[in-house]
């Protein structure tokens, strides 16, 4: 009798774990489109808390009026800005296809101040077996190609202008309430798992750490670099200044080449084209203060909180960037530390123990 009552008991208790693990399943699938707005939320609550906890002390309490204070600085300070900055990327973007299209700016002009000025260049090429002809093609159909993939983005960017809105107002809308309820979902998830309460707070605590330092660090030196550069090529009168800015930032997210990959390119095109005094300057702000801020702030910012190794942080970067696109610069290093985390406890508590 009392066998039965275990096993139909086991049964029971199987029946329902099959039931959570169903119900848990069905609930993510259906959140699905919207996992990396709660993840974008949750960053962004972690960042700001230390805010909304001092803004909650000086209102006595006052949770509500607290999350809300800090939402709306999170509004002007960061969503405002990104939002800005975006409709002027998508329109310089388009004015420089436009520009490509009509022939104001011609990317061949290169290989024709080689041909006209440096045509031993030309000979030199050729004993190698390169052809300034193949090259003017490839360039052409690459530019060709990049233009339109660019303006199909921007266009794309302003259609879905009513999803990306749709977007923000949840990340906005999730962040007030994880602001107000973050401990109360740490605390729930922590009786919950069954893992044990100590290592279920080292690893919130390592997600918090990590997503912070890799959100705070990355994004400033990206920012720093992509402004620099930015500020460096409106003043040298170089087209589209402000696109080639984002798109310094965007690579300066990469632990490796990072705006590097725009300014050196500008810097060979400048001496190809004779201007030899802005080509010096390029190279000497690139190398002296860009590449200064990148060796300076990323392991200050980065490395150090993260308390990873920088491979493990690159590897993490480009497989995070690989697989979520832009937010994995942060889910990536993420990732990679709670998975170092997980294996640091898994030796400490089972290492080396024998049967």
């Amino acid at each position: 009798m009392e066998r039965d009552r275990s096993i139909i008991s086991q049964v029971n208790s199987n029946l329902f774990f099959i039931v959570v693990a169903l119900t848990t399943l069905a609930f993510f699938k259906l959140i699905a489109p919207f996992l990396l707005t709660c993840f974008w939320a949750a960053v962004l609550a972690i960042i700001f808390f230390n805010v909304y906890r001092r803004y909650r002390i000086q209102l006595r309490g006052r949770d509500s009026l607290a999350a809300a204070i800090t939402t709306l600085i999170v509004v002007l300070f960061v969503i405002v800005p990104v939002a800005l900055l975006g409709v002027a990327l998508v329109n310089q973007i388009i004015n420089f296809y436009g520009n490509i299209e009509a022939g104001t700016i011609n990317p061949n002009m290169i290989f024709d101040y080689i041909d006209s000025n440096h045509p031993q260049m030309v000979i030199w090429l050729s004993d190698f077996g390169i052809s300034l002809t193949e090259l003017r093609e490839s360039l052409n159909t690459a530019v060709t190609e990049a233009g339109q993939y660019a303006a199909n983005w921007a266009i794309g960017f302003g259609g879905s202008l009513l999803n990306t809105f749709i977007q923000f107002t949840l990340v906005i809308y999730l962040l007030y309430f994880f602001l107000v309820d973050g401990w109360k979902i740490e605390r729930a998830l922590v009786n919950t798992i069954p893992m044990g309460d100590i290592r279920e707070r080292v690893l919130f605590r390592r997600f918090a750490q990590v997503a912070r330092a890799t959100l705070k660090g990355t994004l400033i030196v990206a920012f720093v670099q992509g402004a620099i550069g930015g500020v460096l090529f409106a003043v040298l009168g170089i087209p589209a200044a402000l696109l080639w800015a984002v798109a310094m930032m965007l690579l300066a997210l990469l632990p490796i080449g990072g705006s590097a990959i725009v300014w050196v390119p500008a810097a060979i095109i400048m001496f190809i084209q004779g201007n030899v005094a802005s080509g010096i300057i390029i190279v000497v702000v690139g190398t002296l203060i860009i590449g200064l801020v990148d060796n300076l702030l990323r392991p200050l910012l980065v490395g150090r909180d993260t308390q990873m190794p920088d491979y493990v942080v690159l590897i993490s970067t480009l497989g995070g960037i690989a697989m979520f696109g832009l937010s994995g610069f942060v889910i990536g290093p993420t990732v990679a530390a709670l998975f170092i985390t997980v294996w640091e406890m898994m030796g400490r508590d089972y290492g080396g123990r024998t049967r």
